[in-house]
């Protein structure tokens, strides 16, 4: 059904229709569309044709502002009137659910377990199935029960001699007052070292009464096992109670003068009395479960091993433990280098090959040998001498708590396990792992009744998990260190996991992030989504997402101003033949990204040695320089841990540069010193404040408050540029703080914006909306994007000169004045890019560029405005690295490194170094399997 088409859309069914009438949210032109509902639809378009405006602003605001309106009146007198979007009306919502690329979540304390809900299923689990094991002995703890020890007793040949006690339990008592006591209770007789006597004989005779010691018990009955007798039952069960009662939860059953074997119904075992499994004692967000040291944080400031220890491949002998290098702490040293033979230790082996007890005699020490823990609590005890501050300062940081190993969860939750395995192991091992762990787990059949459908949803929400490509991560990874992509796949398998049914689902681009292996996988679970009863809108650029959707609906012609129409609407097919866009030419080969003609040559590098954070395998890794590097590889292989804990800390701290993470790596050689400054493009927001937008950011919003300043009517009114200003007080509106919106903090659901009654969203006061420049008044620039900017300010070369690179990066689309928290992460990452060309290497000094994953967002039109701003930089002698899936980029590279072959512990070695034209020549390599195709 092509939407070119629609003239009745009054007629159309809502049932079967979500339709929109007259929709002119941002740019969008007045637009009628009818999306068939149940089915799985995307959105595309060139970026910034208003795809988005659709999907979010139009679709979505509507289902959130009729949702708000079905709160009671009470609820809503909080939230205040939901400003409707523009558009005449929308018919068949359904409830929507919208999946967004941001990552706003700042707990600390929220994990990918506590997100998918698996961890709160885990706890259930545990609670219910677990068994504690005690870490000295290793047997298993029981709470035993008068049914248990019935048992035990019945299981005696018939006849045999049974003897039932308890212990004496003094407490206050003296011993002659215990004995007394128990006299008085009906009690007559103890046993002594397996021999029986009378109570009141032990009371006349002080010398029995000194044999009395710790296995002393108080008899309660003698009696023959016969468990066909209901007579004898009950008198077992009654002396049994009897015991449990008078003993302190302790009773004795002892075969007459030969075992003797101890009852508890205490839970408890080798002297240690252990927590009764409970949900509660497995919650690391709650003061009971959560690991005393770090309080469920996972990480403390303490000593951190990494710096004590940098460089692991040195032996003790040559100077592995840095603290002790010197010639005052040399003294802690000497005790293992004189006694290592006694000590069978070996110094000359490099630290990273001890064993575990060679470590632990390191930290913890050994007869004369004291060790580092000794070390450290010596410099913390002596702390008030700045020179001992200090040095304990220096091996400080930020690191894993030692006591929960990072799971957050107290240390003997690890005492309960379930097939050989603790909670904080299942929390600790990747997805695929944990997979496998459930696939294969054996259960009694008691077991199995208890946690069927408890272990059939956490396999469920495990599958999902792996499905979109996040095998690689454990349920204990922070929530907040997670990309937008990885986020938003986490809450699409969440929403999964929920099973809703008859729900909008509405996606930005949740292929950011994955490799074309992914892909596939990826859509699968959309289509899942699809046939659960749900309509999946999916606002995407990747082919192989259009491939798979019942329809395309094609945004544009053009972006911006001259965007916001729907140019298509129908199946991928369709749209090949239909010839009249940008996705449409892209798609049949009209429009291409050309293969650059020849690849640059280079003849200096810097070289990483040694690199193993995280799953990385102590790698060598050489970068060249002068030249556009792409780090690929599948999601999880190390790429990130690569470039953003190695590569950029390493040169940065190099530069003197305040790094304050810097993973693990022996060290940096070759042509470094050739880099004179590093900048690392990452995705995340411009600046913190509401107020900052890209006009600001690239510092030319300086040069149109100066010109608004300098028009007549400014000048007659004494109005500086601080006027135009909506940072400071003065021309602002002081009810929204030149924000346009107040935001009404809500307990109970997401945080409502509101426009500014006073200012009407305008920012300014009137006096200063009533100066105009060419008819527009500083609002009127503010919400200009930066291509009608350019022709606005045709006449001031200033402003050109530093709005003119947003365009050239692709965001010629996006407002001078937009709020940098509504721009994606790929879109702030394109303006930091328009900054640093704009200084277009006036200083003639080489910079390394660190781009994380440029396309996000991206469309291919797009890619190509992106591609020659990166070319441009290397251009000016300067060297450009990105961690990059797109294919195109990956083309386009001078030299690709891959990580591989897989995610997770699979990953983190060098899988392919070189050019292109030599990757697709591999045979077993994901990424060659893909970029052939493409090349």
């Amino acid at each position: 059904m092509n939407s070119l088409s629609l003239k009745n859309l009054d007629k159309l069914n809502s049932k079967e229709y979500i339709i929109i009438k007259g929709a002119r949210v941002n740019n969008l032109k007045n637009i009628d569309l009818a999306i068939p509902r149940k089915k799985f639809i995307v959105i595309t378009g060139l970026s910034g044709s208003g795809k988005s405006s659709l999907a979010f602003d139009t679709l979505f605001a509507e289902g959130h502002r009729l949702y708000a309106e079905s709160l009671s009146s009470y609820a809503r007198q909080f939230i205040g009137k939901i400003e409707k979007p523009s558009v005449d009306y929308i018919k068949g919502l359904s409830p929507a659910i919208a999946i967004e690329q941001h990552s706003n979540i700042k707990n600390s304390r929220s994990t990918v377990g506590t997100l998918t809900e698996i961890y709160d299923y885990l706890r259930i689990l545990y609670a219910r199935i677990g068994i504690t094991y005690s870490p000295i002995s290793n047997e298993m703890v029981k709470q035993h029960t008068i049914t248990d020890i019935l048992e035990y007793i019945n299981s005696k040949q018939k006849g045999t001699k049974i003897i039932i006690s308890f212990p004496i339990i003094l407490k206050s008592q003296t011993l002659k007052e215990k004995l007394k006591s128990e006299l008085l209770k009906g009690f007559i007789r103890l046993i002594i070292k397996k021999n029986i006597y009378n109570i009141e004989d032990i009371l006349n005779n002080s010398d029995l009464e000194k044999q009395i010691d710790n296995d002393t018990s108080i008899l309660i009955d003698r009696i023959s096992v016969d468990k066909d007798n209901p007579d004898n039952i009950s008198r077992i069960y009654d002396s049994v109670q009897t015991a449990f009662f008078e003993g302190d939860g302790i009773c004795f059953v002892e075969k007459y003068g030969k075992e003797k074997k101890k009852f508890s119904d205490r839970f408890e075992l080798d002297g240690i009395k252990f927590e009764v499994p409970s949900t509660v004692f497995f919650n690391f967000n709650n003061s009971y479960g959560s690991c005393k040291k770090c309080n469920g944080l996972g990480n403390i400031f303490d000593i951190d091993p990494s710096k004590v220890v940098p460089n692991n491949k040195l032996s003790i002998y040559d100077g592995a433990i840095l603290p002790w290098q010197s010639p005052a702490m040399n003294k802690w040293l000497k005790p293992l280098l004189k006694n290592f033979k006694e000590y069978n230790f070996p110094i000359n082996t490099p630290y990273k090959d001890l064993t575990k007890r060679q470590i632990e005699i390191i930290w913890k020490g050994y007869k004369q040998f004291e060790g580092l823990n000794k070390f450290f609590d010596f410099l913390a005890d002596n702390s008030k001498k700045i020179q001992y501050r200090a040095i304990l300062y220096k091996y400080k940081g930020i690191t894993q708590c030692n006591e929960c190993k990072g799971s957050r969860i107290r240390k003997d939750a690890a005492y309960v396990k379930i097939n050989k395995r603790s909670i904080i192991d299942l929390l600790l091992m990747p997805i695929d792992q944990l997979y496998k762990f459930f696939q294969n787990i054996k259960l009694t059949k008691y077991e199995n009744n208890v946690s069927k459908k408890i272990i059939e949803e956490i396999k469920n929400r495990i599958n999902y998990l792996i499905n979109v490509g996040l095998n690689y991560l454990s349920l204990n990874r922070a929530s907040s260190t997670l990309s937008g992509g990885e986020y938003q796949r986490v809450t699409l398998a969440t929403s999964l996991g929920s099973t809703l049914i008859g729900t909008m689902y509405i996606l930005d681009e949740p292929t950011i992030g994955l490799h074309p292996r992914d892909t596939f996988k990826l859509t699968n679970i959309l289509i899942k989504l699809k046939e659960y009863g749900n309509t999946v809108i999916v606002v995407e650029h990747e082919e192989e997402v259009m491939k798979r959707a019942d329809q395309i609906i094609d945004i544009g012609p053009e972006a911006g101003t001259n965007g916001g129409e729907v140019m298509f609407q129908g199946t991928l097919n369709e749209l090949k033949k239909f010839g009249n866009s940008h996705t449409a030419n892209y798609l049949n080969g009209k429009e291409t990204i050309k293969i650059p003609k020849f690849r640059r040559e280079w003849n200096k590098s810097f070289i990483i040695k040694g690199a193993r954070e995280n799953n990385l395998k102590d790698i060598d890794i050489e970068i060249p320089l002068g030249v556009l590097t792409v780090i690929t590889g599948v999601s999880g292989s190390g790429k990130s841990s690569l470039v953003k804990k190695i590569i950029y800390p390493a040169i940065g701290e190099n530069l003197y540069m305040n790094i304050p993470e810097k993973g693990k790596f022996d060290s940096l050689e070759g042509d470094f010193a050739y880099i004179d400054e590093l900048e690392f493009i990452d995705q995340n927001p411009l600046a913190r404040s509401s107020r900052s937008n890209p006009v600001t950011y690239i510092k030319a919003y300086d040069y149109i408050r100066y010109i608004f300043a300098n028009l007549p009517s400014s000048i007659n009114n004494k109005f500086s540029p601080g006027k135009f200003s909506f940072n400071i007080e003065g021309g602002r509106c002081e009810e929204c703080s030149g924000e346009g919106f107040i935001k009404i903090e809500m307990q109970f659901m997401a945080d409502i914006t509101l426009k500014c009654e006073i200012c009407q969203g305008k920012r300014f006061k009137k006096e200063i909306l009533d100066i105009k420049l060419k008819g527009k008044n500083i609002y009127d620039v503010l919400e200009m994007t930066v291509d009608d900017a350019i022709y606005f300010f045709d006449r001031y070369p200033e402003v050109i000169e530093r709005i003119k690179p947003l365009q050239d990066v692709g965001l010629g689309y996006i407002k001078l004045g937009q709020s940098s928290s509504s721009l994606s992460g790929g879109e702030s990452q394109r303006v930091k890019l328009a900054s640093y060309i704009k200084n277009n290497n006036r200083d003639n000094k080489h910079k390394l560029f660190i781009f994380d994953e440029p396309t996000t967002g991206l469309h291919f039109g797009d890619i190509n405005k992106l591609l020659k701003s990166i070319n441009r930089l290397i251009n000016l002698g300067n060297t450009v690295l990105i961690i990059e899936h797109n294919l195109d980029i990956i083309k386009s590279a001078d030299w690709i490194i891959d990580l591989g072959p897989d995610g997770g512990n699979n990953g983190g070695h060098i899988t392919f170094e070189g050019t292109p034209e030599n990757m697709i020549k591999l045979k077993d390599n994901l990424t060659a399997k893909y970029l052939k195709e493409k090349m």
